[in-house]
C-alpha cells in the first residue's frame, strides 16, 4: 500500500491547519502515565533492580564510611598508633569502602545509560506503532509538529522515568540511614534533627507540586512551537513567494516569550527551594553539631562520634540531591503523561477473517458501500453513501471541492473508520478482514506520495511479497504502466540509485507512487486524483493503462494484472475513460452512470467547467 503525507481530507487535499492538543489538558490521568512507564521498563526490570540495588549499595558505603573514619580517628587519638592491627584494619575498611563507593558510581552510570535508552526506544517504538494503527484521520487531533515533540523530547524524558524511581528510591536510603546512625550515636542528636524534619518534607512536597505545573506547560508549550516551526518549514515556498517571511517569523516565534516564562518560573520554583533548604539545612546540621558538642564535654561522646555526627546530619539533610532526583521524576512522570494521551486514542479494530477466495471469471473486488457516513473536523461530510463497484470494473468518483471524494476513498479502503453503515470487499465487511489481508487486498496511490526505502526500486517494491526475478519484474512491469522506467533509467544507477540522490520533480514522484501501488498484486485500487501532477501525454498513457480494459497489464505474464479500481477524479477524461462514475453531491451519491449520459446534464458538466446550470 502506498502512503500519502496527510490524513485525508474533505476533498482532494490533506486539511491544514490542524488544531492541537498541545496548551490543552485531554484529561489522562497521572495514574495512565505510571502504568506506561511500568509496562516500558518491565522488559528490562532486571537493570532497574540492578540498579537500585547499585544505588542502595553506594548509599549503603556512604553510611558506613563516617563511622569508619570515626571510630578510625578514636583510635588513633587513643594511641593505638597508626601500625597498630586494629587501627590499620579500620584503615584499610575506610580504603575499601572509598574504592567501592567508586566502583558504584561507575555502575550507576552504566546501568543508568543503557536503562533510560532502552526505555526511550521502547516508548518510541509504542508511539509510532500506535500512530500508524490508529489511522490518519484520528491522528489529525495532534499537530504534526507536537508529535515530533512528543516522540523525541518527550519520549526521552519518559525513558528516565524508570531510572529516576530507582534512583529516587535508593536516594530515600541516605537521609533515612543517616537519621538512624544519628538514634545509634545518640537519640538526643536524633531527636535534634526530627525536630526540624516536617519543614523538610513540606518543603519537598511544595516543591514537587509546583515543579509538577511547570514542566507541563513548558512541554506542552514546547510542543505548540515546534508545531508551527514544523508548518511553517512545509511552506517554506509558499512563505517566499508571499513575501511574508517576518510575519511568518514572529507567528512561529510568538511562543517563545511564554516558553520561555514557564523555563524561567522551573527554574525560580528550583531555586526557591535550594535557597530554603540552603537556610534550613545548615541550622539543622548546626543544631545537631551543638548537641554533639554538649555531649563531647560531658564525655558522652568521643571525638570521632562528633566527625560521624557532624557527616551524618548533612546526610540525613541531603535535600539537594532529593530535590534534583524529584525534579528528574517529575519531568519524567509528565512527558509519560503526554505519551499517554496519544496512546489512549483507541486504534481501528481488525478482524480475523480473511478475504475470500476467487476463480477466474467470477468478478473479484467487489467493492460495497452501505450507507456510509462519516465526518472530518467535526462536520458531516458522507451521509448515507451507497455505492457498487463491480469487481473488475472502474469506478471514477466526481464532485465539487469538499465534496467528500478523498474521504470516501479513505473510507473504501478503510484508512478511516466510517462512523455508521459498512464497506464490504466481496461481501466480507473490511472491519472483519485481518488488517494484514486488507492490507493486501487493497492497495492506494495518492495525490502526494511519500517514497520509502534506501533506493528508487525499494521504494517501488514496498509492500511486494514477490522475491528475486519476481520481484524484480514487476517492479519493472509496474513502473511501465505508470510511465516511471523512461526516467528511472536516465538516474545515476538507475533502479539502484538513492532515493536522496535521485532529483525527481513532482510528477515522476507520483509516478514512482503510481507503479508501487501498481506492483502490489491487490484487489482493489484506490487512486486519489494520483495523477494531478502529470503532463497532459504522460497523463492520457497512465490513465490508458490504469482504466482501460483488463486494468494496467505489464506484459509480464500478469505481474501487474486486472483488479477492481476506484478513482478519485478531477478531469473529464479520467471520467470518460471508465466503466462507471460516482457523482458525489451533498454528501450522497446523486448518480452513478457511464459519463456519456452524465455529461447531458448541465450540472454535471459544471463540475469541469463546462456548461452552466444546477440541472
Amino acid at each position: 500500500m502506498t502512503h500519502t503525507s496527510g490524513a485525508p481530507g474533505r476533498g482532494s487535499a490533506p486539511a491544514q491547519g490542524r488544531s492541537s492538543v498541545s496548551g490543552q489538558r485531554t484529561g489522562v490521568a497521572p495514574a495512565a502515565a505510571d502504568r506506561l512507564l511500568l509496562t516500558a521498563s518491565r522488559p528490562h526490570l532486571w537493570r532497574t533492580v540492578a540498579l537500585f540495588l547499585s544505588a542502595t549499595a553506594a548509599a549503603g558505603a556512604g553510611l558506613a564510611l563516617p563511622a569508619a573514619l570515626g571510630r578510625t580517628l578514636d583510635l588513633l587519638l587513643a594511641g593505638e598508633g597508626a601500625g597498630s592491627a586494629e587501627a590499620t584494619r579500620w584503615l584499610a575498611g575506610c580504603a575499601v569502602l572509598t574504592c567501592a563507593l567508586v566502583g558504584l558510581d561507575a555502575a550507576d552510570t552504566v546501568l543508568t545509560g543503557t536503562l533510560n535508552s532502552l526505555t526511550t526506544a521502547r516508548l518510541r517504538s509504542r508511539l509510532v506503532g500506535r500512530l500508524l494503527a490508529v489511522g490518519p484521520l484520528r491522528a489529525e487531533r495532534f499537530a504534526h509538529g507536537d508529535l515530533v515533540t512528543r516522540c523525541t523530547g518527550n519520549a526521552a524524558h519518559a525513558g528516565t522515568g524508570p531510572s529516576s524511581v530507582a534512583s529516587a528510591l535508593a536516594a530515600a536510603v541516605t537521609p533515612v540511614g543517616a537519621l538512624v546512625a544519628l538514634a545509634l550515636l545518640d537519640l538526643r542528636l536524633a531527636a535534634v534533627f526530627l525536630a526540624g524534619t516536617p519543614l523538610l518534607v513540606l518543603l519537598l512536597r511544595a516543591f514537587s507540586r509546583t515543579s509538577t505545573d511547570c514542566v507541563a506547560r513548558y512541554q506542552e508549550t514546547q510542543a505548540r512551537l515546534a508545531g508551527r516551526l514544523v508548518e511553517a518549514l512545509a511552506g517554506a515556498r509558499t512563505i517566499a513567494a508571499g513575501g511574508i517571511r517576518e510575519r511568518e517569523r514572529a507567528r512561529v516565534l510568538e511562543p517563545l516569550a511564554e516558553l520561555s516564562a514557564h523555563g524561567h518560573r522551573m527554574w525560580h520554583v528550583q531555586g526557591r527551594a535550594t535557597a530554603q533548604a540552603t537556610v534550613l539545612v545548615p541550622l539543622l546540621q548546626v543544631a545537631v553539631v551543638a548537641v554533639g558538642g554538649l555531649l563531647l564535654s560531658e564525655g558522652e561522646l568521643s571525638v570521632g562520634g562528633l566527625v560521624a555526627a557532624t557527616r551524618y546530619a548533612v546526610l540525613a539533610a541531603g535535600v539537594g540531591t532529593l530535590v534534583g532526583q524529584l525534579n528528574a521524576l517529575v519531568r519524567a512522570r509528565t512527558a509519560a503523561q503526554r505519551l499517554a494521551e496519544v496512546l489512549d486514542v483507541t486504534p481501528m479494530p481488525g478482524g480475523r477473517r480473511m478475504v475470500p477466495e476467487h476463480t477466474a471469471g467470477t468478478g473479484a473486488g467487489r467493492l460495497e458501500l452501505c450507507g456510509v457516513r462519516a465526518s472530518y473536523g467535526g462536520e458531516a461530510v458522507l451521509r448515507g453513501v451507497d455505492l457498487v463497484v463491480p469487481g473488475g470494473t472502474t469506478v471514477a468518483v466526481v464532485g465539487r471541492s469538499g465534496s467528500g471524494k478523498s474521504l470516501l476513498a479513505a473510507v473504501a479502503g478503510r484508512l478511516v473508520e466510517p462512523e455508521a453503515g459498512r464497506v464490504l470487499l466481496d461481501g466480507v465487511d473490511l472491519a472483519e478482514l485481518d488488517p494484514a489481508a486488507l492490507r493486501r487486498a487493497v492497495g492506494f496511490a495518492f495525490e502526494r506520495p511519500v517514497l520509502f526505502g534506501a533506493t528508487v526500486g525499494d521504494a517501488v517494491a514496498a509492500g511486494v511479497l514477490a522475491e528475486g526475478a519476481a520481484r524484480e519484474a514487476r517492479i519493472r512491469a509496474a513502473a511501465r504502466a505508470a510511465c516511471a522506467e523512461e526516467f528511472v533509467r536516465t538516474l545515476p544507477y538507475g533502479y539502484d540509485t538513492p532515493c536522496e540522490q535521485a532529483p525527481l520533480s513532482g510528477g515522476e514522484v507520483q509516478r514512482l507512487g503510481l507503479a508501487r501501488a501498481l506492483a502490489q498484486s491487490c484487489r482493489v485500487l484506490v487512486l486519489d486524483d494520483a495523477t494531478s501532477s502529470l503532463d497532459t501525454v504522460t497523463e492520457l498513457k497512465v490513465t490508458r493503462a490504469l482504466v482501460g480494459p483488463g486494468g494496467a497489464d505489464g506484459g509480464d505474464g500478469g505481474a501487474v494484472g486486472p483488479r477492481t479500481r476506484l478513482v478519485v477524479a478531477h478531469r473529464a477524461s479520467t471520467a470518460a475513460r471508465a466503466d462507471l462514475t460516482a457523482w458525489l453531491d451533498g454528501g450522497r451519491i446523486r448518480a452513478l452512470a457511464p459519463h456519456e449520459q452524465l455529461w447531458e446534464r448541465p450540472a454535471y458538466r459544471a463540475l469541469f467547467g463546462s456548461g452552466s446550470g444546477d440541472g
